[in-house]
């Protein structure tokens, strides 16, 4: 298994395709989007495009929803002006060649060579630069991220298990030379087929080439950092009971189907970080009356108006840091709820005002430096380090971009007139 795994080079991106002919040019309408056709000629070369890019929908059905949209972000982009320049076509189809390390004619030569003609990837290209225009036009004016929802996702990362160990079912198809088609379309039936662990297991034991056949693809607990940098990604983007799209390799298609993961929380997530606010009254009855009244941090700080400073007391501290009566009632509160400590005559009032994972204060620390053996200092990535804020606000506005982007496209598509031929 682990000489295999070495094999799997390729990411979701681009995989090594099926040979195949160039399909016949049936240019007959099947579809009307507007003041615009798409014919069967254009749906089977989008197929085969989608099968060169190991999409996981690669059937009729999804390479003419995919014009239909293409049709409709090009559109979108006219109504406002846009028009894709020939430079700024080349420069897009450079870019999207280069996700896979080749150059556009090299792209355009393995794609021809599977049976895709230069025109269909073109299309395809154009259609994205345009959309892509519209998106900065349109939508990413009225997209912001708040510092609130930022936190917010830090402490959803500090709080998620990172995965270490994966349970993995494997099916390995062999693919010599002159039959990756037809193994591409079994494993195609897999992904349309195998709804469940048991299922999987069963075309493993029918179709795969390996060992672990016999065990219906079944795999023994894997450590994350042992498969190749490409597959991780692919694994890790799954949730136990998924498995991958086919993934092309020299001589096989592979599937994988993710059984069930282990994982840990990062050194130090469980350490947090209090703000309390301690306020001290004369009597029990005072503290009880404003405990039950204070709603807030704020509240409380505002009733305590007229109390001398030293009565007063806010502080930030790590839970190990604060007096075991005081941390002992916290560990209890919710954030802006209270309790009150009887101190003899007198009573305190302490409200816990917000409660932040401790490894937020040292988040600027950066990646670990390590020295190199010529000499030269190079940094290594941590792999318990935090993203910094600045890349969690970027993911949060790209996703809110993305979702705004589909929405207006749906949009664009229920005010379409699209008829079919």
């Amino acid at each position: 298994m682990r000489q295999f795994l070495l094999s799997v080079t390729l990411a979701a991106g681009l995989g090594a395709g099926v040979s195949a002919p160039l399909a016949a040019q049936d240019f007959s309408p099947v579809v009307y989007v507007n003041n615009s056709v798409v014919t069967q000629y254009e749906i089977d070369q989008r197929i085969r495009f989608m099968q060169v890019l190991n999409s996981p929908e690669t059937g009729s059905a999804a390479a003419e929803k995919a014009l239909i949209e293409d049709r409709l972000r090009i559109a979108a982009a006219r109504e406002i002006g846009i028009e894709v320049s020939d430079v700024g076509l080349e420069e897009g189809l450079a870019e999207f060649a280069g996700r896979a390390g080749l150059t556009t004619g090299e792209f355009i030569q393995l794609l021809e060579q599977n049976g895709v003609g230069r025109q269909a990837y073109r299309d395809f290209v154009k259609a994205g630069v345009a959309w892509r225009a519209v998106v900065r036009a349109r939508i990413v004016p009225g997209i912001s991220v708040s510092d609130a929802e930022v936190e917010q996702a830090m402490k959803r990362v500090i709080e998620t298990p990172r995965v270490i160990q994966v349970l993995l079912s494997e099916l390995i198809i062999p693919a010599p030379p002159g039959q990756e088609s037809a193994a591409m379309s079994r494993a195609e039936q897999v992904t349309r087929e195998a709804t469940s662990e048991g299922a999987f297991a069963a075309f493993a034991r029918q179709y795969s080439a390996t060992p672990s056949r016999d065990r219906g693809g079944r795999l023994e607990w894997m450590s994350v950092e042992n498969m190749p940098p490409s597959l991780r990604p692919i694994i890790l983007g799954l949730q136990p009971g998924q498995m991958t799209p086919p993934l092309t390799v020299p001589g096989a298609v592979v599937l994988f189907y993710l059984r069930d993961t282990q994982g840990e929380l990062r050194p130090g997530a469980k350490e947090q970080q209090l703000d309390y606010l301690t306020v001290t009254f004369a009597s029990l009855a005072e503290a009880q009356n404003a405990a039950a009244r204070a709603t807030s941090c704020g509240t409380l700080y505002e009733m305590a108006a007229s109390l001398p400073d030293e009565q007063v007391q806010r502080r930030t501290a790590s839970q190990g840091a604060i007096f075991a009566d005081v941390a002992v009632r916290l560990a209890t509160l919710d954030e802006n709820e209270a309790t009150v400590i009887g101190r003899g005559a007198a009573a305190d009032v302490v409200m816990l005002c917000e409660r932040t994972p401790a490894l937020l204060a040292g988040l600027d620390a950066g990646p670990v430096a390590s020295a190199a053996t010529d000499g030269e200092t190079v940094t290594e990535a941590d792999p318990n380090a935090l993203p910094q804020r600045d890349a969690v606000r970027e993911q949060i506005f790209n996703r809110k971009v993305s979702l705004a982007a589909d929405a207006y496209l749906a949009e664009l598509r229920a005010d379409a007139v699209i008829r079919r031929n």
